[in-house]
């Protein structure tokens, strides 16, 4: 497996002019920083059904029978679904060791939501379809990472996305070296705080879940249910009040290290961070300050302190 997450992408994000006009939706972010650090995989499914660029629009149509099709904008008698399933259906096992995949917004086969409907007489519905490949991907992969360029704009679904990528490479990277009831335990283990943040309640049912792992005989069985439970509580962003928590509990560890004057100052910007004055960046810092001085087995193995690549600057902003 690759030292970098692959990614599934919709290729007109790259920059590639694949659109139904002939243009592209080049996103500075993802070509630009995230690129560095992961491994994109484009695919465009209308040109993969046959499509040409530029192309007649296409749009979904919710049928009376309660169907959605895609079709071509002006000729509702082409209508090319069962085309797009049928690509999807070839596609999609092929990529089951991707970390993640950002797809476009508003397209009838990539959006991921509000995608406009019809209906059977070209009259203008609601913004509540799924585009046909991103549905069927959904559908096959219900843990993994996908989000549209459009969301990808909002920090805190940015940070969110990018620490589920980096989660599920790690998993997927542990199951490919080969399974074992230790490496599962200590790979949750290194997560626990980063859990912590993103739900308290989730933190409190994975546990006694990863506890069980020896009462399962089937440990292939196992990962495929633990992987189900942990990217289902990182898909909640962390919060502010459950990162507040987490970085009182660290706290706690230095308790007896630090000297009034430090455990003022961390004190204060724990508090200046809760009450929205500072970004998380600054009490991380002080605490991974005191923790190269003061060394700890257990937090030194956290990813809470490191989910992704520092470069990519996403805790300078996101909650």
């Amino acid at each position: 497996m690759s030292n970098k997450p692959m990614l599934g992408i919709s290729g007109c994000l790259t920059g590639a002019a694949v659109r139904f006009d002939g243009g592209h939706k080049r996103m500075g972010f993802i070509m630009d920083e995230l690129a560095a650090w992961v491994t994109f995989k484009p695919v465009c499914p209308e040109m993969a059904i046959g499509l040409p660029v530029p192309r007649p629009a296409l749009r979904l149509v919710l049928t009376t029978d309660g169907d959605t099709r895609m079709r071509v904008s002006q000729d509702a008698d082409n209508d090319l679904t069962d085309k797009m399933q049928r690509f999807a259906e070839g596609y999609l096992p092929g990529i089951a060791d991707y970390a993640g995949f950002i797809v476009c917004a508003k397209s009838p086969s990539c959006g991921m939501e509000r995608v406009r409907l019809y209906d059977d007489r070209g009259n203008r519905g609601a913004k509540a379809g799924v585009g046909l490949f991103t549905a069927a991907l959904r559908q096959r992969y219900p843990w993994l990472p996908i989000e549209e360029d459009g969301r990808l704009h909002d920090p805190v679904l940015r940070e969110n996305f990018v620490a589920r990528v980096f989660a599920l490479h790690e998993l997927n990277t542990l199951r490919e070296s080969g399974l074992t009831r230790g490496g599962l335990i200590a790979f949750h283990s290194r997560y626990k705080l980063h859990l912590l943040a993103h739900s308290q309640p989730g933190y409190r049912e994975i546990g006694p879940f990863i506890a069980r792992i020896h009462e399962w005989d089937d440990l292939a069985a196992f990962f495929v249910a633990y992987r189900e439970k942990l990217m289902a509580i990182l898909q909640q962003p962390a919060s502010r009040k459950n990162h507040t928590n987490v970085l009182m509990h660290i706290q706690g560890y230095f308790r007896k290290q630090l000297n009034d004057r430090q455990r003022a100052e961390l004190r204060n910007a724990i508090d200046d961070y809760h009450a929205g004055l500072l970004p998380i960046l600054a009490p991380l810092t002080l605490l991974k300050h005191y923790l190269a001085e003061h060394p700890d087995a257990y937090l030194q193995t956290q990813r809470y302190f490191a989910p992704y690549p520092d470069s990519l600057r996403l805790r300078m902003t996101a909650n």
